[in-house]
């Protein structure tokens, strides 16, 4: 039998919440926000923006494998990570976790790499940023990215197929909580022509 530790149960209080404090958050003058959502389109400067990966949201938006999104502010983000692949693929992130199973709460930050910013995120939790795409000429964008941070909602392995083949990431056990081990990236210097 699982016993939980007055930290745990804290945890989950706090994820619980985590939607209606960030809610609250959202300037007056914005809409207030309506339903999560898989392939958002995030509007910055005039131009609209996907998240990085395969084109499985509505008419062909891309977005990271098993997210959907709320946006709650100008730069921020709420999002629910899924153990659900592209186009549905069953188990993508995890073996053990039950297919399209809750992982991850997240919260996310638009904002650009700059080596000071980097380490400032990585202390609040956000290891991993993600690269914006351009809705109409598929380009990065210029130096702006999105700053992940990944709280399990529960105990299991990171271990599906998907991530570990296309991310170079090897398995790894996940506990309740901050996941430092998604993805990091935040010491790695923005690069939107990694050609070039």
């Amino acid at each position: 039998m699982l016993k939980l530790t007055n930290k745990m149960i804290l945890q989950k209080i706090f994820l619980l919440i985590l939607p209606m404090i960030v809610a609250f958050g959202v300037n007056a003058h914005e809409k207030p926000p309506k339903e999560f959502v898989h392939g958002i389109e995030i509007k910055l400067h005039g131009q609209s923006f996907y998240f990085a990966g395969p084109p499985d949201g509505v008419n062909g938006a891309t977005d990271v494998p098993g997210h959907e999104w709320l946006r709650v502010g100008k730069h921020r983000l709420i999002g629910k990570h899924y153990n659900t692949g592209p186009f549905g693929a069953p188990n993508f992130w995890s073996s053990d976790a039950g297919d399209g199973a809750l992982l991850y709460i997240m919260d996310a930050v638009i904002d650009r790499w700059t080596e000071k910013k980097a380490l400032q995120y990585y202390m609040k939790g956000f290891v991993h940023y993600h690269m914006l795409i351009n809705t109409r000429t598929g380009e990065p964008h210029r130096n702006k990215v999105v700053w992940f941070k990944h709280v399990a909602v529960k105990d299991f392995t990171f271990d599906g197929a998907g991530p570990l083949a296309f991310g170079g990431i090897e398995a790894y056990s996940v506990t309740a909580g901050v996941d430092y081990k998604m993805t990091p990236n935040w010491d790695t210097p923005y690069n939107p022509n990694p050609a070039q």
